[in-house]
């Protein structure tokens, strides 16, 4: 449709079908957008899965963005009369250029993806990576932030996350080796196990499972080692065996169990 003012003529078509072709794209857009917040967004979600859901949803809600602006630009162009297929073929040269410049940066956000989706790790979990051992605290598609309980903070590339130890996921195990006396009577030990047992029966904090003594696990220069065990949540052994070392002292000083310890004797030669 060509419209005429005066010595101008322009096509009216070329002025209403870009603005068709926006509003289309935005109520597409609106839709797609709605569609994903009701079947992602719950209110039933964990709170460990609700960063990695809102992940996913952010990174689906800008490729679906892009993909719709792309679309709807080059059906301007082609209403306007550029050659939209040169102008694939230029975007197609031009990414191959900076898909060369970029690589590593490509890996990290494709790492990043797999990470989120696969759920390898969350934030909160404890993980163990090139011997830095810390809590997750930021998943990007670029980077991954572990902090250690002093506090320092790891930034590690997504793509450079190939081998990964996740303490979060199993419960874990509090290993204690005690060292007692040899002269210690062995059934007194015993007993005395026993006692402590009943006493911490049920106040472990974070126990899953009562305590156990594995028995004679090494027999050192000075000392018989018994090893004392007992299943935990992830990540809490290390907790749970400071508790247990305290509580086994408190239990042997009562019972005259000797825990040896090394002896200087200083002579003093006349």
């Amino acid at each position: 449709m060509i419209i005429k003012l005066g010595d101008t003529s322009f096509d009216l078509l070329k002025i209403i079908l870009p603005i068709l072709y926006i509003l289309v794209g935005l109520i597409i857009y609106k839709i797609i957008q709605k569609a994903i917040n009701k079947s992602l967004l719950t209110n039933r979600l964990k709170a460990s899965q609700l960063q990695r859901i809102k992940t996913i949803h952010t990174l689906i809600n800008n490729i679906i963005k892009y993909t719709i602006v792309i679309f709807v630009i080059l059906a301007i162009l082609s209403q306007l009369g550029v050659n939209v297929k040169s102008v694939l073929t230029g975007l197609g040269i031009g990414t191959a250029i900076l898909g060369l410049a970029f690589q590593d940066l490509a890996k990290d956000i494709i790492a990043g993806v797999a990470i989120i989706i696969e759920g390898e790790y969350e934030i909160g979990d404890t993980i163990e990576v090139e011997g830095f051992m810390g809590e997750v605290v930021f998943i990007g598609l670029r980077t991954t932030r572990i902090r250690n309980f002093k506090g320092a903070t790891k930034i590690i590339s997504n793509h450079l996350m190939s081998s990964v130890i996740n303490y979060s996921n199993n419960n874990s195990l509090a290993v204690v080796d005690v060292g007692i006396a040899y002269e210690n009577n062995e059934d007194n030990i015993d007993k005395t196990f026993e006692s402590l047992f009943k006493r911490l029966e049920g106040n472990i904090p974070y126990a899953k499972k009562e305590p156990e003594v594995w028995g004679v696990n090494d027999l050192g220069d000075s000392s018989v080692i018994y090893r004392v065990v007992v299943e935990v949540e992830p990540t809490k052994q290390f907790a749970v065996e400071r508790f247990l070392r305290r509580e086994i002292k408190k239990e042997f000083d009562k019972n005259n169990i000797k825990i040896p310890y090394t002896q200087i004797e200083v002579h003093n030669g006349k």
